[in-house]
Parts: C-alpha cells; structure tokens; sequence
C-alpha cells in the first residue's frame, strides 16, 4: 500500500537510461500521491505543466538530466521540465478608483465586494502608468482577507505605492497551486551554441533548445531547496505571481548562456510576494537573485562569484520593502530602464560585500549597513558605491575606490546621512555632479546630506559639485599628498563640525544654482574643534573661486595648522564676501584677502583668535565694517 508516498523505481528507473516523462506525469496527476521520491539518476525528455496542488518531490541528491528534450516555446522561461501552474476561473472585476489609495493601505477598491470571498485569491492589476508600458505599482496575486463594504475588500498586502484616483485595477479570480516542492536534485542542462548577440538570434530555434528544472506561476507556498545546477539557460528556480515561499541551499554554476536577457538567472522573480532566499551560491552566472515588482522579501546568507553581470539586481518596477542579509556579489537596483519605472523603494542591506553598489535610480529609503565595496581588477568602476539621496542612509560603509552621489527622485521624508563611513577617492572623480554639468549620467543632488564620523581618504580634485546643504560633523578629507588638490564645492551652504582636512581643503565652486535666491550665495562654517593641516595643490585650506556670489566665512573653535608659509588658512579673491573669526586658532602660513573682496555693506571681523607665526599682510586695511586686529593674540 503505498499511503501517499511514490517511488520513480516503480516504473523500472534504476540508473537513468530511460526516460522518466511517463512516470512524473502518471505520479503527479495521481491526487492520491503527496511526496514522489527518487533513488537513482533521471532523464526528462518532455516540459511538463502541472495545475495540482500539495505534491512534493523529492531527488534525494541524485542526477536530473535532459538529454533529447523537445524544443521549448520561444522566449519562455517558464518552459521548464516541472512548470507548477495555478489557473484563472474568468471571473473578471474592473474598478476606476474613485478617491487615491494611500501608501501602506491594506484596503482595496472594488466595483461589487459580493463577487469577492474571504480567503478568495485574485490577481490584482493596475494600469499602466502612462510613464512607461511596464509601469505598475500593483500587480500581484493576492488573497481577500476581508469584506469591508460594499465597494472595498481587505487584502494579505499593504501597498508599497499610493494608487491615484482615477487609475484603473483589473482583478482576475485565480485558482492558484499550493504547497508544490521541489527538493535535492542535480540538474544537469543541454548544450547551447554560443552566440555573440544580446538581441538577435543566430537561428531561429535557438532560445528554445535549453533546459531548466523548475518554474511557477500563481503559486502559493510552493518552495524549492537544494537544487544544483549547471548547463541551464533559462533560471533555474522561475517564478511569477508567487506568495509564501522559500528558495533555499540551490546553487547555479557556468549556465550555458548569460548574455541573452533573462538567462543564466539562479532564480528570477516576478510579481512576488513574501519570499525568502537563503543560502544559495552562483559561479560566472548572471543573477544569482532577480527582483521584479517584489514586495516584503528576503534574501539572506547567498554569494555568488564571478561576479561582473550582478548576482543581486531589481528591475525597477516599483519593487519595495526589501532586504539583503550577509550576502556578496555585485548588487543593482532600479537599474533595466524606464520602461519598469527605475523605481523602488525601502530596501535594506546588511553585511554586504561587492565589487560594486549599483543604486543610483529612483530608489527612495535606501538603507546601507556594515557594506563594502572592494576593488577587482579589470573591472571597472569597482570598489565604488552609486547612491540616490532621497532617504540615503549608510553606516559602517566602505568604499576602495569612490563613492558618488546623485539624486533621481525626491520621495523620501527622511534624511539623508552617512555615518562611520569610509570612502577610499580616485582623482578627479565626483562625489556629486554640479548642477550645470553637460556630462551625460547621475543627476545633481538637491536635497541635503550630512556625514558625520566618517573618513574620505585618498582625496585629490574631487567633486561634490551640488548637494544643497551639506553637514561635516567629525568627518575627515585626507588627500593623496601635500600636492593633492582641495575638494570642489558648490553646495549653498557648507557646516564643518569636528573633523577636518589634511592635506586637502574645499574649493568653493559657486556652481550651484540656488534656486530660491537665483543667485549663487554659499556660506560655510567652521567650528567644534574642527582640525586643518599640511597643505595643498591650492596652497589654501579653505578658497573660493565663486565670482558671481556672495560667500560669507565663518570660523569659530577650530585648529589651522599650516605647513608653510605659503598656504593659506582661508583665500578670498575680489568680490563681494563676509567673513567672520572668533576663538579660532591659526598657525603658520597666511591669511589671503583680496581688498576689494568685502564691498559695500559687507564685512570681515576676525577677534579673539589665537595667531601664531601667521602672515597678515595680504589683509585688507580696516574700516568701519573691516576689523581684524583688535583682541587677537599674536604670537611670533
């Protein structure tokens, strides 16, 4: 009697020789059968399409292979040798929302919640957002947890993205496949010819010769464990419109393919739901792990090597709620293009390590914690973290190479920070764009950033050429050498608190458009025990290139230390400026200021500083709003 539990050997499969389509489709489609076992190596020559539900098999370790498999359908990953599938029941239900959903809301328009039963489940879909032909921020299956009138049904989800009135949901009544597992096989795929093509097929068959073990589709708490593959073309774990489930300890190595979009995946994950993928491993694969329009999901202790296509990437179609744990390899975000929305949302990630941080699109609510970004040789712009600055937020994050900034979206209600960080620079390379840069790539940074305790070494003529107001608590620039190049700044306004600059200092640029004025007025403040040593390329600390605005100066408890006398603690050229002094303290070197630089109704007021060994001679003579030589104590 065999009490649920099915044995492949029964159909006389000893050793792999014959094929085993027959006995997968006479087991599954047995509904008296929950648990399909295999004790010796197997071979599927057929794709076969399962719409049942509570059927697990498991392969014990042993060999799958596909040798002699009938072509699959063109472009279809779902082709697989065990394609799980749930199936619609054409109940159809259209709604033009009448009021805006809001972020987070669990509550749903609908034309008629009669039609809708608690524990029902349904694709919901909106329209189209007219920005883009793939822009939906709802397009999941989900399940009616609730009737709440007679216009609104309560759901298993709340909404990563606010739904504006007027946009349109299509709800299709679904009948999905439950508790389908797949467990413990080596799957071992078919050969592709090479192609040198990303976009054109070298035959006309071609993309339909490849194997892979396992796909799903409307399907809930169906998981798939320690499956080991190599040889794939499609992804080995293919999912779309899936909920509840785990992908663990499966591991992809040297897929046939990888360059042709969406193949050489571990596992590609569309419209999904509540996943977890844990302890998985690629080798020269494309994506170890694929988001598409995901929500509330997990990926934790997976790596992948080989690493220069990105085993950690989502697409940008509003995917949201997302978080990585002790993962490594490249990580993208938002990154295929307008057509999905280059948009997501709240994703975290922690203990990370990756040649590169690929963020730089509409990802709103980043979160970067204990990430490293490490360089590798002949891969370029590694070692580099690209971050929007719409609710940024990075702690213990390094950088070998650079870090730059750039602001696609302004959703966030958070602020932007980086704390205990440190970013290794290259030469000449921008933290942040300027505003009226003509070069093609990240956007200028609008909104504001503050770093505190953090480190940038390295520093030669780099740029953060806009971010509006930006916050230097106990952040130190170290730069290359003496002769290293001071920083550009165009930011409004710039707080230097603690910390300080060796060898390096700030250029302010005057290139950021101030909006709000329409001129090009920049102010900084120096102060909290702020410390300025060596010197620079500039031969100033602190210098101002900006002709067309006002600068006004402000030092208050900090240490300027030069190392010659020829560097300057501050140098302000001819136009219109402020400055003021209080309780600092200078050593060595100059102060430089043009005697035209304080005009009419401005003024420079330097007292109870500390001077020792300073030259004052390039000073502007005093007057009723110049005064710089009362309550100071020079020292010799």
């Amino acid at each position: 009697m065999q009490q649920g539990v099915a044995d492949f050997r029964w159909f006389g499969l000893f050793d792999g020789s014959k094929n085993a389509d027959d006995a997968l489709d006479a087991l599954v489609n047995d509904l008296s059968i929950h648990r399909i076992e295999a004790h010796t190596d197997l071979n599927f020559t057929r794709r076969h399409t399962y719409h049942r539900s509570d059927i697990e098999l498991d392969f014990h370790g042993h060999t799958v292979t596909t040798e002699g498999i009938v072509l699959n359908t063109k472009d279809n990953p779902f082709g697989a040798v065990m394609f799980f599938q749930g199936t619609a029941t054409g109940d159809i239900q259209t709604v033009t929302l009448s009021k805006t959903i809001a972020e987070l809301s669990d509550i749903l328009e609908v034309p008629n919640s009669s039609a809708f039963q608690v524990e029902d489940w349904w694709n919901a879909q909106v329209n189209n957002n007219p920005a883009g032909k793939a822009q939906r921020e709802l397009d999941y299956l989900l399940m009616v947890t609730e009737i709440i009138d007679s216009t609104h049904i309560r759901v298993n989800y709340k909404l990563g993205w606010a739904l504006a009135a007027g946009r349109v949901i299509t709800y299709k009544k679904m009948k999905p496949v439950f508790h389908c597992h797949v467990r413990n096989m080596k799957f071992v795929g078919v050969p592709v010819p090479p192609t040198n093509s990303t976009t054109v097929r070298p035959f006309d068959t071609w993309d339909q010769i490849g194997s892979n073990p396992v796909a799903y589709e409307f399907a809930v708490r169906c998981d798939a464990s320690g499956i080991v593959a190599t040889k794939v073309f499609w992804p080995v774990v293919q999912r779309r419109y899936c909920t509840h489930y785990v992908t663990e300890r499966c591991e992809l190595y040297n897929p046939e393919e990888r360059d042709w979009g969406g193949t050489g995946y571990l596992t590609q994950q569309l419209n999904v739901l509540y996943g977890h993928v844990r302890d998985c491993n690629t080798s020269n694969a494309r994506h170890l792990n694929d988001f598409t329009c995901a929500g509330y999901c997990m990926v934790e202790n997976c790596h992948g090597d080989g690493d220069d296509y990105g085993p950690f990437v989502t697409h940008g179609q509003f995917e949201h709620d997302l978080v990585y744990i002790g993962n490594s390899g490249l990580l993208s975000f938002a990154n295929s293009g307008t057509t999905w929305g280059d948009s997501a949302k709240r994703i975290t990630v922690k203990k990370h390590i990756a040649t590169r941080i690929v963020a730089h699109k509409k990802l709103t609510d980043l979160t970067l914690e204990d990430v490293h970004a490490i360089k590798k040789e002949g891969l370029d712009n590694s070692g580099t973290i690209w971050a929007n600055a719409d609710g940024l937020q990075m702690r213990g994050c390094t950088t070998e190479m650079m870090l730059t900034l750039s602001q696609s979206s302004n959703r966030s209600a958070r602020k932007n920070i980086a704390d205990g960080c440190t970013f290794g620079m290259t030469p000449d390379y921008e933290i942040a764009r300027p505003v009226r840069s003509t070069a093609v790539g990240n956007l200028p940074v609008s909104s504001d950033f503050v770093m505190q305790n953090c480190e940038f070494i390295n520093v030669d003529n780099n740029n953060i050429g806009s971010i509006n107001r930006l916050v230097l608590i106990n952040t130190w620039f170290t730069g290359v050498s003496p002769t290293s190049r001071p920083v550009r700044v165009g930011s409004v306004d710039v707080t230097v608190q603690g910390g300080g600059f060796r060898n390096s200092g700030l250029l302010l640029t005057g290139t950021f458009d101030s909006v709000a004025t329409g001129t090009e007025d920049q102010s900084i403040a120096v102060g909290g025990g702020a410390q300025l040593s060596g010197t620079n390329a500039e031969k100033a600390f602190l210098k101002s290139n900006n002709t067309k605005g006002v600068v006004t100066w402000s030092f208050g408890d900090c240490k300027s230390t030069a190392a010659d006398s020829s560097t300057a603690h501050f140098s302000i050229p001819a136009g219109t400026g402020n400055l003021k002094a209080i309780g600092a303290r200078f050593t060595n070197g100059k102060y430089e200021a043009a005697a035209t630089a304080f005009g009419s109704g401005r003024y420079f007021f330097l007292t109870s500083c500390i001077e020792q060994g300073v030259n004052r001679a390039a000073l502007p003579p005093e007057n009723d709003t110049i005064k710089h030589s009362a309550g100071n104590i020079t020292l010799s």
